[in-house]
């Protein structure tokens, strides 16, 4: 579906004005050891191509999604925890709370991301990578 996305890679979709977003896309970036995660912003042209192929609307998700086209779109808690079983130890640990019901997790997911603007911040515009990132990053 996304012709700049190599094969091995998985897309990892966040909100590019929120500070807790773009926080922890610098902490997979450098835990990535593997380079397996390559980001986009849900506002970008891949991030809307994608939250219309799969029919997502925008105004409802409050989400990041992670994208492979293998397995497809995941999101909320359940793309947390892929993201973070793909980053080595200790960071992988948290792969334990996928034997929590994933409707108590999205609860507890949905809690803090509508509440992340207040507790966190927001930027005006998208965050920016810096040239020795750009490739790491989709338009």
């Amino acid at each position: 579906m996304i012709k700049q996305l190599p094969k091995h890679k998985k897309l990892i979709l966040f909100d590019g004005v929120c500070n807790l977003c773009n926080t922890s896309v610098q902490y997979v970036i450098k835990h990535d050891k593997n380079n397996v995660f390559m980001f986009a912003a849900l506002q970008s042209k891949i991030g809307q191509q994608i939250i219309n192929h799969y029919k997502i609307d925008p105004l409802k998700t409050d989400s990041i999604l992670l994208y492979s086209e293998d397995n497809g779109l995941k999101s909320k808690s359940t793309a947390a925890l892929h993201i973070t079983k793909q980053l080595g130890l200790p960071s992988s640990l948290l792969s334990v709370f996928f034997i929590i019901p994933p409707f108590i997790r999205n609860w507890v997911y949905d809690y803090v991301a509508k509440n992340r603007y207040k507790w966190y911040g927001k930027q005006d515009a998208c965050m920016i990578p810096t040239p020795d990132l750009k490739s790491k990053f989709l338009d």
